[in-house]
């Protein structure tokens, strides 16, 4: 046939089932073993939603390959076998905004029904508690569906528009001849000229083509605005504390073995923590059993959780430094790989985060584009081997799901109101599993918008370019967003506020332990007189929750942090100045 249109819709199924195959790999390995046997719905549905997010972001690569599958450019509807793509990307899309709207709260909802029930309860009631947990969840499911149902059709209604702003050019007619030919007294083009006569209009008349945008188009419009504001505020953080969280990590390494005796010291440390969030874990139980469930109480449950978070962390640091049992001594050499792993990947993180600031500036905030950058790298990859270049270009936008999830930890452990539910190898809830591929669901949408702009020209002629780049960026009330990049410009202003808090708060993050021998106090620096109880006076005994601090007290926190920072600069400068005016 010539054209590997056939080639392509092969690879696209086998693709498919190996994406399905993967995902139930994850939700085996991930999952906690309370779930094992049980919660079969809730795992339905991580597994589709996975699929779908992971064949959401394959697609725009089939989409380029699918452009290509005709040889001699010839448009793809000449071809045999072609994908019909604008209908896969709407039925895909509709079926993701399905999943994290209605499908995905109604299987949290189901699950978290009986969380708080004993076996017996149960055993014992089982059938009426299956029955009425499907009610609940379909209580706050239908209760969601009238509500989005609504807002979406006033919406649709009254601006779901599509506005086109078009150049009008306008020129004289003339009539055929009889003889349907043209001569020299009968011209297409005038003569002397070179090009049709209505380039002779004005080049500032402009005029609007307005039409109505179809409703699929519309909802995944607005699902991408939704998408797009999560995407901004955890890609952004995400992209740059993903490899930097990977760097930092080994920076600060455990060293060496600890000794038995500061073994059991921390260890008794950990037990006392440990009894006291029980005992706040269940004073907030009676509280619930009270019927006191307000603000105050739920805030103080997501408090718990993350203070249960950091036990189970420092729990996993101390038994790094301090193996045990038979194999210990290959734990420690399997720890010092591991982070010997963290740091090539975060140096490799660092580089793609690198690139993609730099495209985004270059190509996105700068008009016109000072380069293609990265597009001319797929294009130059895809000149190597046909899918180098398509293989590329997936791994940069499966990047920024990583750095969604990387940003939305990040802000959860420090941020009260964010809920986190954080994935663990063999210890995630389904809960944790529904709320990351909801997450996930939703900012793919976004990520694909995203990388459909960033690589328009890698990504030309396609459909993806045609919902995204044509109608979704001219639609009535939301297309402000996307002309002046409003997006762009706060993914980019995150990634660089995350960089200044890595570099300035985290990297000063010593382990204290480390300053303190026999119970005695060293200097920060040799020939310094500068006292580590000022340290822990600046850095540790402020300390802060910014969800209820004040803006002064924020800049006041930020502002002894810097002093301390520079602070030991200052003072090798003043002994500098100090030996040149002695000399």
């Amino acid at each position: 046939m010539g054209d590997f249109n056939l080639a392509l819709v092969i690879v696209a199924i086998v693709v498919c089932v190996v994406v399905f195959i993967f995902n139930v790999y994850l939700l085996v390995n991930f999952q906690h073993p309370d779930d094992a046997n049980q919660a079969y719905f809730p795992k339905f549905v991580v597994v589709l939603g996975l699929s779908v997010a992971a064949i959401s972001i394959l697609m725009l690569p089939a989409d380029v390959a699918n452009r290509q599958a005709c040889q001699h450019a010839i448009y793809n509807g000449a071809c045999n076998l072609t994908l019909p793509m604008k209908t896969l990307w709407l039925a895909i899309y509709i079926l993701d905004a399905v999943l994290v709207f209605f499908v995905i709260p109604f299987a949290m909802f189901y699950y978290e029904g009986d969380q708080d029930k004993s076996m017996a309860e149960v055993l014992v009631a089982f059938c009426r508690s299956v029955g009425k947990r499907i009610k609940s969840a379909l209580l706050w499911v239908v209760t969601t569906a009238i509500v989005c149902g609504l807002v979406l059709g006033i919406l649709y209604a009254l601006v779901g528009k599509v506005d086109f702003t078009v150049m009008h050019l306008s020129s004289g007619t003339t009539n055929f001849p009889s003889a349907w030919s043209f001569s020299s007294s009968q011209p297409c083009i005038g003569s002397g000229a070179q090009q049709c006569s209505a380039y002779s209009a004005s080049p500032s008349a402009e005029t609007t083509w307005t039409m109505r945008a179809t409703f699929p188009e519309y909802v995944v419009a607005l699902a991408t605005i939704v998408g797009s504001v999560l995407f901004t505020i955890f890609g952004g953080v995400g992209i740059a504390c993903l490899p930097l969280g990977l760097i930092f990590a080994f920076i600060r390494r455990p060293k060496a073995v600890i000794t038995r005796s500061q073994y059991i010291k921390e260890a008794t440390e950990l037990g006392k923590k440990a009894r006291e969030l029980k005992k706040a874990a269940d004073a907030l139980r009676q509280e619930e059993k009270g019927g006191s469930k307000g603000r105050k109480w739920r805030k103080n449950v997501k408090a718990v959780e993350k203070e249960l978070l950091l036990l189970e962390e420092d729990v996993k640091n101390l038994e790094e430094m301090y193996p045990q049992g038979e194999k210990a001594e290959t734990a420690w050499a399997m720890t010092v790989l591991g982070y010997l792993a963290k740091f090539v990947l975060g140096i490799l993180g660092l580089i793609v985060s690198v690139a993609w600031v730099a495209h985004i500036v270059i190509y996105l905030l700068i008009n016109p584009p000072l380069s293609p950058f990265l597009n001319d790298v797929f294009i130059k990859l895809d000149d190597v081997w046909g899918l180098l270049g398509t293989a590329a270009f997936a791994f940069f936008c499966f990047y920024l799901l990583l750095a969604v999830i990387a940003g939305e930890t990040m802000l959860g452990m420090r941020l009260v109101f964010i809920t986190i539910h954080p994935m663990k190898w063999g210890g995630t809830l389904m809960n944790s599993f529904l709320f990351n591929v909801g997450l996930i669901l939703l900012c793919s949408i976004s990520v694909i918008q995203f990388c459909a702009t960033a690589f328009a020209y890698y990504a030309q002629a396609t459909a993806a370019e045609e919902i995204f780049g044509h109608t979704l960026q001219s639609l009535r009330g939301i297309k402000y967003l996307y002309k002046y990049n409003v997006f762009q410009i706060g993914f980019i202003a995150l990634a660089g506020l995350t960089f200044v808090y890595y570099a300035a708060f985290v990297s000063e993050l010593f382990d204290y332990s480390s300053f303190f021998r026999d119970g005695e106090e060293k200097s920060l620096a040799a020939d310094s007189s500068f006292p580590l109880k000022h340290i822990l006076l600046w850095g540790g005994c402020i300390e802060l929750d910014l969800s209820e601090s004040s803006v002064v007290q924020f800049f006041v926190w930020v502002i002894l942090r810097l002093v301390h920072m520079a602070y030991p600069c200052v003072m090798v400068l003043s002994r500098e100045v100090g030996g040149q005016n002695t000399r």
